[in-house]
């Protein structure tokens, strides 16, 4: 394939250095709106110059990279992605899709190339949600949809604001509460993210890309604890026992039914206890637990899935209440609503993965990404996943820059070939 070696050669060198300005072992830490995101999106914003883009910061941090058009009338198409991670992760989540972004500019400039329209690459800031309890709030804020309360939501590690973050790196949180949009969603053709997959699928299959047919939505209870009462281990009858233990032991079993009818009708879903623990100043090996704190986090891409389980396991508590005679919390819940990929751009990226005899069959997204919150905006929106080994999240991450330099190779036949109109 002309230009592969190149595009694997750049995508490589690129995410290299991004690796080696975040490298926290034993990954790499690029906190939300923290100093290695921000090197991240440095390296971004420098290179996209070098390659002739206009670069422009909005007042939530996110950065716009524009290569312009023939037509500069024409809605722009959108190719973007996030650069912050968790803490001591893989360097390709989120980090992928932006180079990929980059990777096409590079090429169209190798090729001497102008596009029909715009073609912009966008790092959108904050869409890890271990460091905000917040969903996607750089793409949020960017749309003008990040609800003014958000800015209060405080960092996970530094106990500040959203808002103190973002303007002590010099940006205009108070613009983002006025819901004033940066970029306009009818001004955008579409928004493609190229991702890696965070799942074992493409890896089974031995294919390096899948494109993405939907975006689970989800709930999550992220804070949510079980009460019973402390009690002494052999003195206390299972009669008058209030075990915090015995009674999320039977939630664990309650759910694992819920999924297993859910199966054996064809849903497919997830349901995670990302958290489970006690208080050691309390706990102790001869003593009845009295308290547990969890999580529980649930995802689908159907809308209808998610709201039933939510009833049954509503019952499911009541019923473990009274049995077990303990009380459950839930406390705040944190949600997100499904995504399906627009049609057109999906069947624009086979057409082009067929041009380029690649391997990119259909596959579901178990995750969130930043494309979730245009889809939402009413923004056409589709996704690539490259092939990873190891899941995501960790510092293992394994996807392989051939990969990468194919799915960059897809997207540029897919931005030379979208219809104009």
């Amino acid at each position: 394939m002309e230009g592969l070696a190149e595009m694997t050669g750049f995508a490589a060198a690129l995410l290299d250095e991004i690796r080696e300005a975040s490298l926290d072992p034993p990954g790499v830490t690029r906190a939300s709106y923290g100093p290695g995101e921000q090197r991240a999106h440095d390296i971004a914003a420098r290179t996209g110059r070098a390659l002739g883009a206009k670069a422009r910061v909005d007042a939530a941090g996110n950065l716009y990279l524009t290569l312009p058009g023939r037509d500069p009338s024409l809605p722009a198409l959108v190719i973007g992605s996030h650069l912050d991670s968790v803490p001591h992760g893989g360097n390709f989540d989120g980090a992928a899709g932006v180079v990929a972004g980059l990777g096409v500019m590079a090429e169209l400039a190798r090729r001497g190339v102008e596009t029909e329209r715009d073609l912009i690459v966008m790092a959108a800031r904050a869409e890890e949600a271990v460091w905000f309890p917040l969903s996607y709030p750089g793409a949020e804020a960017a749309l003008g949809r990040l609800p003014v309360s958000a800015l209060d939501a405080r960092r996970a590690d530094t106990g500040r604001t959203l808002a103190e973050h973002m303007a002590e790196l010099g940006f205009d949180p108070g613009a983002v509460g006025r819901g004033v949009a940066q970029i306009a969603p009818d001004r955008i053709v579409g928004f493609v993210e190229l991702h890696i997959e965070q799942g074992p699928r493409l890896l089974a299959r031995g294919e390096p890309l899948g494109i993405v047919t939907a975006m689970t939505g989800g709930w999550r209870f992220p804070k949510a604890r079980i009460f019973g009462a402390y009690a002494h281990s052999g003195a206390e009858p299972r009669f008058s026992r209030s075990d915090a233990v015995t009674g999320f032991a039977d939630l664990v079993a309650a759910t694992e039914a819920i999924w297993d009818q859910l199966e054996a009708e064809g849903r497919e879903l997830t349901i995670t206890f990302g958290r489970v623990e006690s208080d050691p100043t309390q706990h102790g090996g001869s003593r009845v637990l009295g308290e547990l704190g969890f999580s529980l986090d649930v995802r689908c891409e159907f809308l209808e899935v998610l709201n039933r389980v939510e009833r049954e396991l509503r019952q499911a508590l009541a019923t473990i209440e009274a049995h077990r005679r303990v009380r459950f919390d839930l406390g705040q819940s944190f949600n997100w609503a499904p995504a399906r990929m627009d049609p057109r751009l999906m069947a624009g990226l086979s057409a082009a993965a067929g041009r380029l005899s690649i391997p990119a069959a259909p596959i579901p997204s178990g995750a969130g990404h930043d494309a979730a919150a245009f889809a939402a905006a009413g923004v056409p929106v589709a996704m690539v996943f490259v092939r990873n080994a190891n899941g995501s999240h960790n510092p293992d991450e394994a996807m392989e820059a051939e990969d990468l330099g194919l799915g960059i190779a897809l997207l540029t036949e897919f931005v030379l070939t979208f219809g104009a109109g």
